[in-house]
């Protein structure tokens, strides 16, 4: 991976001083929402989701490098953070097509990493379900794919995390 200066100034901004990053992860959806709605008569509404999402990004971010949140429910929560903490923002669909084996992966459709970036990401991230011994042409789909988003981030400058 080459670092330009544009990657190095958004790394620095995710990591610590000295260069550990401790990001604090919130990006969950539909588990997040499974979890919540256990514990309330219905499914949690958006605003709820968002108003946990800041509660924690105000009273956690101070003690991170950076947080890990979702632009459906955490871009409220971004803006909430320290002002010391950088941000890491999901691209990718929450949970996965369960009609096939394949797991394919899948970008949230309003979104780019352009986007995301205009929204104040720092780096990008996306969940990949990966199995090496899966049947070569999905795993050459997947590959293909994740070589369009690391382009895409690379025309923006930014950071990309592949969580696999």
């Amino acid at each position: 991976m080459v670092v330009t200066a544009d990657k190095r100034k958004y790394m620095e901004k995710v990591s610590n001083e000295a260069g550990i990053i401790s990001a604090l992860a919130f990006d969950q959806r539909g588990a997040l929402k499974k979890m919540m709605a256990k514990h309330q008569v219905e499914e949690p509404t958006v605003e709820q989701m968002e108003e946990l999402k800041k509660l924690v990004s105000e009273e956690l971010t101070q003690f991170s490098s950076s947080i890990l949140l979702d632009p459906e429910f955490g871009l409220p929560a971004s803006r909430a953070r320290d002002e010391q903490c950088g941000l890491l923002l999901a691209y990718e669909k929450t949970g996965y097509d369960t009609s096939s084996t394949s797991r394919l992966p899948d970008c949230l459709v309003e979104w780019s990493v352009k986007r995301l970036k205009e929204e104040g990401a720092d780096a990008i991230k996306f969940l990949l379900y990966y199995d090496v011994d899966g049947d070569p042409y999905v795993n050459l789909q997947k590959q293909a794919y994740i070589e369009r988003l690391g382009s895409e981030c690379q025309a923006e400058g930014l950071p990309f995390f592949l969580e696999i």
